[in-house]
């Protein structure tokens, strides 16, 4: 039987954007390929038959595959296939969760995949914006209850213009390039990276991008138009008025009571108390309720933490809606690494820690993106111990690339251009306690830091969370936002920037929606808060130091003729050994700037020894140059002498004396060295020698 083929085209910005499906992975609850230009993909979503036994949270994982055949790769490394996925592919994987994850049913908990793989990689565009568009139309088409369609949109910010979609080129000069995610009515994620962008222009962008997203469902619903699967029912909350009304009146006015504290630890076993006492008294073993007791219970305790603090305004901590926590901030405090900041905000802690390495450092970039190694990155590590909880050590979870992810955006701007400062810049956060915000407390420790090693980065960088809670029109924003608020709060926000404006953004809505109104305020209330924690920085350390760490390499770059840089490495590399093991520095030949030679090395006097021969090397000789040479090998017509590294001349026998000399060793033996002049070099490049001092 013949596939059947449906189709939705349309173009969208410069590009025609095709979504088909009833081609491929038909035995998938829903299937979608998405094509723009040369970039294809494939999405799709299917979802278990059953709900997962005692699940208290939806089950939805997203995956993105992929392929290096789409980009006419082969797989580097010892195993040519793919294996894990790297980073920027569980970076894309959590874009697609972000805003789906909102649009399914509160009480449905079914096990769902959705994996979106790149068939066809397009060269000029980033993909990952379209695995939104792609994973919302596959669920649209599916039987899994799912109330998109969504859509995603990728704008930059180009000479003042917004641009749709852009191209590689355009994104190498943009000041501002945002993802957006949303409904026809509504925005939903928001993903940004930013030099120093204004309010204003984000909330521009953001405006701009919802209209090509209200496009992109157009596209999507015109397809569904054509094929659909009818929709699992949608599962109804079990409810029981009367266990319902017991639980309000043992937990009566406790929460709202005990939310002033402002103590994690406090809390978390107050409301773990009050769950045991509920549980002790409301559960039977006939019929067995207990499943049904403690949902009932937090649902319960979350509209009273709601209630308290929209109603009330009574944040778990007692503090204001916009009132930022005490910050405690140390610098310099481990003595051996190139720059330190421990970072204290509230109950969240972080460690940032620069290291500067050389080119030898530089990360590889292994993918389908044609692209440089890196020369900076920001690792972000989350211990178990900072929550107060066991759990797995030293395996690096999703969460923890996303935090490093957008922290490192937000320091990207800043940070001086590789011809001025020549280094590898890698930074860590360590989070020592966490209660809330741990991502905005790593840009912090992460500029500090910067600051302490003596980086020349062009301004200090802070963040803030900011939570809301919705309840109809009534809205409560929140600055600073702890667990408990984020847990229970309807957005997560995450604002980083400068005095002069913004470096990166990130936006998860967990309702329907967010209004513009609200978005504005939420961003004038950021900036407050913003600027409120970067003067708390700045009065520990408001500027670069001076020198650069003294535990950080010396390093120096050259730029020598391209053609001359065999000369370095010698044959075999032997050259290159002889400079570092003569210098004690060490030596990097970039592959991406031709010419371009980085000498690293623990203090000057090494590092002058290295530039020194590696100027020689390449250096022209002219006529008139004097060396102090050795001579390195006699022959019955003269002495060889070597003038530099790797470059000999040709001290003549006639050349000597005044006076005849009948056989050269009469007058020198390898291994003497004497003063010579660069007197004639011959169109084949030969160099003939003079004596500067007459041998007696």
């Amino acid at each position: 039987m013949l596939n059947k083929t449906y189709l939705s085209q349309r173009k969208i910005g410069t590009e025609d954007i095709i979504l088909k499906t009833g081609t491929m992975a038909k035995q998938a609850g829903g299937s979608v390929t998405i094509q723009c230009g040369d970039a294809l993909l494939l999405a799709t979503a299917t979802a278990a038959k059953h709900p997962r036994p005692d699940a208290s949270f939806f089950p939805l994982t997203v995956e993105y595959a992929e392929k290096m055949y789409a980009a006419g790769k082969i797989p580097g490394g010892f195993f040519k296939r793919e294996a894990r996925p790297r980073t920027q592919a569980t970076l894309a994987a959590r874009l697609i969760d972000r805003p789906i994850r909102p649009c399914f049913p509160e009480y449905y908990f079914n096990e769902v995949q959705v994996i979106v793989t790149v068939l066809s990689y397009d060269q000029n565009y980033s993909p990952e914006f379209l695995g939104i568009t792609a994973a919302s139309a596959a669920l649209t088409l599916s039987d899994i209850p799912f109330s998109g369609p969504v859509a995603a949109a990728f704008v930059a910010l180009v000479d003042g213009q917004y641009v749709f979609n852009p191209t590689n080129d355009q994104l190498s000069k943009s000041q501002l390039d945002i993802v957006v995610a949303g409904t026809r009515d509504a925005i939903l994620m928001v993903e940004a990276g930013a030099s120093e962008a204004s309010e204003a222009q984000v909330i521009d962008a953001i405006k701009f991008a919802h209209e090509y997203i209200k496009e992109l469902i157009v596209l999507q619903e015109n397809l569904a138009s054509q094929t659909r699967k009818e929709k699992r029912p949608v599962p109804v909350a079990l409810r029981d008025i009367l266990i319902e009304s017991e639980i309000k009146l043992i937990i009566g006015d406790q929460i709202a009571d005990n939310m002033k504290s402002g103590n994690k630890q406090d809390i978390d076993q107050f409301l773990t108390k009050l769950e045991e006492d509920v549980v002790s008294k409301l559960v039977t073993t006939e019929p067995d309720n207990k499943g049904l007791v403690k949902t009932l219970y937090s649902e319960i305790k979350k509209d009273q933490i709601r209630n308290a603090i929209i109603k009330s305004k009574i944040r778990p901590d007692g503090r204001a809606t916009d009132e930022i926590r005490p910050i405690e901030i140390e610098i310099g405090l481990l003595p051996s690494t190139h720059g330190s900041a421990l970072f204290t905000r509230g109950e969240t802690q972080s460690l940032g820690v620069v290291t500067l390495g050389t080119g030898d450092d530089e990360q590889i970039e292994d993918g389908l993106k044609r692209m440089p190694n890196s020369s900076y990155f920001f690792h972000y590590n989350f211990p178990p111990y900072s929550v107060g909880e066991v759990g797995m050590f030293n395996r690096t979870s999703r969460r923890e690339l996303g935090h490093g992810a957008l922290a490192q955006r937000a320091l990207q701007s800043v940070l001086p251009a590789r011809d001025k400062f020549p280094y590898t810049i890698r930074i860590v956060s360590e989070i020592f306690e966490s209660n809330g915000s741990s991502s905005m407390a790593s840009v912090c420790s992460g500029t500090l830091s910067l600051m302490d090693c003596g980086v020349p980065i062009k301004a200090p960088v802070s963040g803030i969370a900011m939570g809301l809670l919705l309840d109809g029109d009534d809205y409560t924003i929140l600055s600073d936002i702890q667990g408990l608020e984020d847990h229970y709060g309807d957005m997560d926000f995450k604002v980083a920037g400068t005095s002069a404006g913004i470096t990166a953004l990130q936006l998860d809505i967990k309702v329907g929606g967010l209004s513009y109104e609200i978005l504005t305020k939420a961003l004038d209330q950021a900036k407050t808060g913003r600027l409120h924690i970067l003067d708390q920085m700045t009065n520990v350390i408001n500027k670069p130091r001076q020198e650069l760490s003294k535990n950080a390499p010396q390093i120096l770059t050259m730029n020598v003729d391209p053609e001359k840089i065999g000369t370095i490495i010698g044959p075999g590399g032997k050259m290159i050994r002889k400079i570092e093991e003569m210098s004690q520095a060490t030596i990097s030949i970039s592959d991406d700037h031709p010419g371009e030679v980085v000498i690293a090395a623990q203090n000057a006097d090494y590092l002058e020894i290295a530039r020194k021969m590696i100027h020689d090397l390449v250096r022209n000789l002219e006529i008139g140059d004097e060396f102090e040479g050795k001579v390195v090998r006699i022959t019955p017509f003269g002495a060889f002498v070597e003038l530099l590294p790797g470059k000999d001349g040709l001290l003549h026998i006639s050349k000597m004396s005044k006076n005849r000399v009948n056989k050269v060793e009469d007058i020198l033996n390898v291994g003497d060295i004497i003063n010579v002049k660069v007197g004639e070099i011959d169109q084949q490049k030969r160099v003939n020698l003079t004596l500067v001092t007459q041998f007696e």
